[in-house]
């Protein structure tokens, strides 16, 4: 059974401009997780220092996987992540 699991990360800095050449991939891969119900949220601060996501999984390990496959991982856009077991109270 999945269970939910929260993100906190830390974006590079000038993340606009380093971002742009792999929006359209990250972007595609979030909409094909968020189909597939792994992915319930994600974006980032207004202030574009962190990213917040909500992911369903199996356990914390399989949720950092999927985060560190994502190309703004791949590429240093996302610089730092934390995942934590989460429970919806409403």
């Amino acid at each position: 059974m999945a269970s939910r699991f929260v993100l906190w990360g830390t974006y590079c800095e000038d993340v606009l401009e380093k971002r742009a050449p792999f929006r359209e991939e990250h972007l595609a891969r979030l909409q094909q997780l968020k189909d597939a119900g792994t992915l319930v949220t994600l974006g980032p601060t207004t202030d574009l220092s962190r990213v917040f996501g909500i992911f369903e999984g199996d356990s914390a390990e399989a949720v950092e996987a999927l985060v560190k496959a994502d190309v703004y991982w791949r590429e240093g856009i996302w610089t730092s992540i934390e995942i934590h077991p989460w429970t919806q109270a409403f």
